[in-house]
């Protein structure tokens, strides 16, 4: 069976400029993105990871090249264009968490819903779903982000990045700012949703977070050096990590 390309990148360049001189951060990559996968980009500091995760989201314009979701192109969209599409497609998780502190965990989760779907009814209903799937209990909600973990508000900020259900979910680094066990926290709860369907591209330098990937991208200097192929995430997979070890040394890792 044929997979479903989600996003289709053709030529993508992203340079900045400054001081008198051009930085070519994305170097002409063309690549695809498929639907239901666990899409993982690693590379050292400064590979343009979070460049091209901004890109493939809307959140950037490239310089040059086209990115296509599904039949419609979205690198040419105006900045209202792209609002419009970030919204209406996609979720997003980052490593620092942005949750809007006078208001409840629930607010904050309904004020992203509302901006989609009017129906309050219908987002508190949804909502609740998501909060339970996270293991966010109804005292929890009530709470203000001050008064909550940091692994709490983390599986808070994929309840709000879920809520108008994206067709691919965005994670930078959504462990980096965590401690171990709340860091595997979250990644399982990313490898639930992804195991129920949502097609995930996460950027990440911790190993332990690439290996719930089923691919993994290396970028380097601007460009995608290479891809490994990990499969399904099945836990105490031994023979995944090594694969993925021995993927990363060759690309120089």
């Amino acid at each position: 069976m044929q997979r479903q390309i989600i996003l289709d990148v053709h030529s993508l360049s992203k340079t900045f400029s400054g001081g008198g001189r051009q930085q070519h951060v994305l170097k002409n990559i063309d690549l695809q993105l498929y639907q239901g996968d666990f899409t993982v980009i690693m590379g050292a500091s400064g590979a343009g990871k979070s460049t091209l995760l901004y890109a493939l989201s809307g959140m950037d314009t490239p310089s040059l090249g086209t990115i296509t979701f599904k039949d419609k192109v979205i690198s040419n969209l105006s900045q209202d264009g792209l609002a419009v599409f970030r919204r209406e497609h996609c979720g997003f998780v980052f490593q620092q968490i942005y949750l809007i502190e006078g208001m409840s965990v629930m607010d904050n989760v309904l004020s992203a819903g509302l901006l989609v779907n009017k129906d309050r009814r219908a987002i508190v209903a949804k909502a609740k779903g998501l909060f339970d799937a996270v293991g966010i209990s109804d005292e929890v909600q009530k709470k203000f982000p001050s008064q909550i973990s940091g692994g709490e508000a983390q599986r808070v900020g994929i309840v709000r990045a879920l809520i108008n259900s994206p067709e691919i979910l965005f994670a930078d680094e959504p462990t980096g700012a965590l401690n171990s066990k709340t860091g595997l926290d979250v990644l399982d709860t990313l490898t639930k949703f992804n195991e129920q369907g949502q097609s995930i591209v996460m950027v990440t330098h911790d190993l332990r977070s690439a290996r719930r990937g089923n691919r993994i991208l290396y970028l380097k200097d601007g460009v995608i050096m290479g891809e490994c192929d990990l499969g399904k995430y099945l836990h105490g997979d031994t023979a995944r990590h090594e694969r993925l070890n021995s993927f990363l040394k060759e690309m120089g890792w």
